[in-house]
């Protein structure tokens, strides 16, 4: 019986072990601790500080300085036209002609009356001398002298009359003659030769002065005293170009793109309505452009950038590093040891391919360009390079070079 129980003890200690044995085979070994995640590869730029303007950006159309509806003064048929359509013509440059006969005729008749005329005023007036040596002696009663000195004084009347009747019709045979009254720009013909033209009634031409030309756009009510303000300091800079959508179509932005600022032309501010428009709220101002190119047309839709001041040491950063969160914009700022920071700014106004920060970012301060999608708060960077917009100076570029020497510097 004892030793029944000791064959027992000694099996079921075999098996404590065996068991002991297989569950110490069967346990996983402990995971290492993983390794801190790979640095994010990102382009980065630099804040600069630099000058710009502030500005209004406005749409607007231009008007010709001078624009003149000729019509013809006498009446009568066109004999001929001196210019071509579309052409430049100058201050005095024959347009066209009317037939002048009768108006000739018209002028020699009034002559000779006027030389009629003359001569019965000499004759009333050696008549009236005549009278006047005998006055006051009965050869010559006061009733006589009387009529003899009338007798001058309408002669001399009919003198007068007939110089402004040959005036007139001076007046009316240079009529005959229709001439440029500008420099400037003829449109289409609307009258061909052979045509009857009645006096003061129709059009012949369209001519448009070309330069200087006005461009006309309009600002806020709000935004009128600060015109007003700049302009007390001096006449305000606008910067006019063509929108890039097409000369022939009317804008649909008032931002003034980086094509388009390099092909703006710049003019001055001259003119600025005297009233706020009823039911709009806004004010009527006036551009005036040199344009001896002709580079501009009358009637054609323009952007206008009014530069009301410039904004000193102003920090800018390229437009397209700047993300929008549900608190606002904001960057990825760089520090020493290439980690990442998100920081939330005010910005202000786009200068081409760069924005203004208003707050949250100094000059200097490093910044992520591309590549925002693979980090987040914290997360290290790996400064891979990065190219400035053509609008930003050289030292930026030059800058964003150092960046990614002092990061790379900090990661060996």
């Amino acid at each position: 019986m004892r030793a029944h129980s000791l064959l027992i003890s000694s099996v079921s200690a075999a098996l404590f072990f065996g068991i002991a044995g297989c569950q110490k085979a069967e346990q996983p070994q402990a995971t290492p601790a993983s390794s801190e995640a790979p640095a994010a590869p990102v382009t980065a730029a630099v804040a600069i500080a630099r000058d710009v303007p502030a500005y209004l950006d406005e749409i607007g159309r231009t008007t010709a300085v001078e624009s003149v509806s000729l019509m013809a003064q006498v009446a009568g048929p066109i004999t001929a036209s001196h210019f071509t359509e579309g052409t430049n013509v100058k201050k005095g440059d024959l347009l066209f002609e009317i037939d002048p006969r009768p108006f000739k005729a018209q002028l020699d008749k009034d002559e000779a009356t006027l030389e009629t005329n003359k001569q019965a005023l000499e004759l009333a007036k050696r008549e009236f001398e005549r009278v006047e040596a005998l006055k006051g002696t009965p050869a010559v009663p006061q009733t006589e002298y009387d009529q003899k000195k009338s007798a001058v004084a309408q002669a001399a009347a009919q003198v007068q009359w007939a110089i402004a009747a040959v005036e007139q019709s001076k007046l009316n045979l240079s009529y005959c003659q229709i001439r440029s009254p500008i420099d400037g720009r003829t449109g289409a013909r609307l009258v061909d030769p052979g045509n009857i033209v009645k006096a003061n009634e129709g059009s012949l031409v369209v001519l448009q002065r070309m330069a200087p030309i006005y461009a006309d756009f309009t600002i806020t009510e709000r935004d009128l005293p600060a015109v007003r303000r700049n302009m007390a300091n001096g006449n305000l800079k606008t910067l006019v170009s063509v929108p890039t959508e097409g000369a022939t179509t009317q804008p649909t932005t008032q931002s003034t793109s980086s094509a388009e600022l390099a092909e703006a032309r710049t003019g001055e501010l001259t003119f600025i309505d005297n009233k706020i428009q009823d039911g709009t709220g806004t004010v009527k101002l006036r551009a005036t452009l040199p344009n001896t190119d002709h580079y501009f047309w009358p009637g054609q839709f323009v952007k206008v950038r009014l530069v009301l001041y410039t904004k000193k040491d102003a920090v800018l950063i390229p437009t397209s590093a700047i993300q929008t969160g549900q608190k606002g914009p904001f960057v990825y700022v760089i520090d020493n040891d290439s980690k990442v920071d998100m920081r939330l700014l005010t910005v202000g106004q786009e200068q081409g391919d760069m924005t203004v920060i208003e707050n949250g970012l100094s000059a200097g301060e490093h910044i992520v360009l591309t590549g925002q999608l693979l980090i987040m708060p914290g997360a290290k960077v790996n400064v891979v390079g990065g190219s400035a917009p053509t609008s930003a100076p050289t030292k930026m570029a030059d800058s964003n070079a150092n960046a990614k020497n002092e990061t790379e510097g900090s990661r060996s």
